[in-house]
């Protein structure tokens, strides 16, 4: 039984427990027990108080953000913004609100001062039942080998970005709803002490198109460094 239910079923027999002599009483109370599933000492406790005249608060922190007004912009700008995270959706906000106005209606600028506000908690608690709604599902193309986990030792924690030299390497597949086929894949290498990334098209994910690439960013790299050198 529900809490809801529990409290219209002591407010029907309340008021006749407190009316009712001793011996009545006893079967009010066997009747509340088995219906409510309470101890018969909880439920003494219930059938002695005064009925509560107002529901009892929620707990914990009050609702700030309505979410009949606030939801229809935030899932708007959600949607546009490819599903960003509530965290880079938050530092997002300023921007995607211009881009929202620009596509629509102007908003008040009270509205706008207290949506950029919110936090990524309270983000991810709006969105939640969107999240549902529009599940963000994305295809794989790698699969994992054994090969290169043995030969490569796996990094523990943070990259190192306080020397140069550290990059990472990344592909994702263009492939829209589908992995038959040929489809372009982007290779992107950045180097995580200064930020520089090189950006590449590869025609499938083969490691002879991807060597290629990777002899071609190694040649830039070599001059950017005699450059530097000079």
């Amino acid at each position: 039984m529900s809490l809801s239910a529990k409290r219209e079923s002591l407010a029907r027999i309340h008021g006749r427990y407190q009316r009712a002599g001793r011996p009545h009483r006893s079967r009010i109370l066997d009747e509340f027990c088995a219906t409510c599933g309470y101890h018969r000492k909880a439920a003494l406790r219930l059938l002695h108080r005064p009925l509560p005249t107002a529901p009892p608060k929620r707990p914990g922190p009050q609702r700030t953000y309505d979410p009949v007004v606030v939801l229809p912009v935030l899932k708007a700008v959600w949607l546009a913004s490819d599903q960003l995270c509530s965290k880079l959706l938050k530092a997002a906000l300023p921007e995607w609100l211009e881009h929202h106005e620009r596509r629509g209606a102007p908003l008040p600028e009270a509205f706008k001062k207290k949506l950029l506000q919110i936090s990524p908690a309270q983000i991810d608690r709006l969105l939640r039942p969107s999240r549902v709604q529009h599940p963000k599902k994305g295809l794989s193309t790698t699969r994992p080998g054994t090969l290169l986990r043995h030969a490569v030792p796996t990094r523990r924690g943070p990259p190192d970005t306080t020397r140069v030299g550290s990059v990472e390497a990344d592909t994702v597949a263009h492939c829209d709803d589908s992995t038959e086929g040929d489809y372009v894949n982007s290779l992107t290498f950045t180097e995580l002490y200064s930020g520089w990334t090189e950006n590449r098209a590869i025609w499938n994910k083969s490691a002879a198109a991807v060597l290629v690439q990777l002899n071609l960013i190694s040649a830039i790299e070599v001059v950017v460094e005699a450059g530097f050198g000079q």
